[in-house]
């Protein structure tokens, strides 16, 4: 039976239970080297610790992050947006690392939240396993429900290792994915204003 792991530890803290070391120890040895050689030694605790971090983002819940808000902006009412914030998330389907950035923006209806928090948010979904097209879509919704905003704009442009480290193979490839929700969606200007000062038109 799979031992529990308390996800509130930090990864360098956490004790690694022998069943986690074990398993990758199986994989060691079944991709064709011996877990038990000295280089190899320390490795299945180093790479649960890793994979702990990697998937930090189980043990959070992105809204807090937009709890704190501000009504004195003076009587500012245009587009707030953050541009080409990094994040590096791993698939769901092979654990290959997905690196990439992500533009977010949102007309704010009656308040604003610290710029930082919308890279907390994409911080917190991206340390998961994903899937790019799901990973938009949760940082967008995540602002649209707690933030009530009259729009946001969320695209994400990303390298998936899974296409560059094995299969095709296709290094230097691109995939882009974009939500629009409220004045966005519906009104083309409004769309193709925040995709110009985003860059990605």
């Amino acid at each position: 039976m799979s031992s529990q792991i308390d996800l509130s530890a930090k990864p360098a803290k956490v004790e690694v239970p022998e069943d986690v070391k074990d398993a990758i120890r199986t994989l060691i040895r079944w991709a064709g080297d011996d877990p038990e050689r000295e280089g190899l030694l320390e490795t299945p605790k180093r790479v649960a610790r890793a994979w702990r971090e990697y998937c930090e983002g189980y043990a959070e819940d992105p809204a807090y992050h937009l709890s704190r808000i501000f009504h004195e902006v003076g009587g500012y009412d245009e587009i707030v947006m953050l541009k080409d914030i990094p994040f590096q998330s791993h698939c769901e389907h092979h654990m290959a690392p997905i690196i990439g950035k992500a533009h977010i923006a949102y007309l704010p209806r009656d308040y604003v939240v610290g710029i930082s928090k919308l890279a907390r948010v994409l911080e917190a979904f991206a340390r998961r396993l994903q899937v790019q097209e799901r990973l938009t879509a949760q940082v967008a919704d995540c602002i649209w429900e707690n933030l009530k905003p009259l729009g946001v704009a969320v695209v994400i442009e990303a390298t998936h290792g899974c296409m560059t480290g094995r299969g095709v193979r296709t290094h230097g490839t691109l995939m882009r994915t974009s939500r629009m929700m409220g004045v966005f969606k519906r009104d083309e200007k409004s769309r193709e204003e925040v995709l110009r000062l985003m860059g990605v038109q």
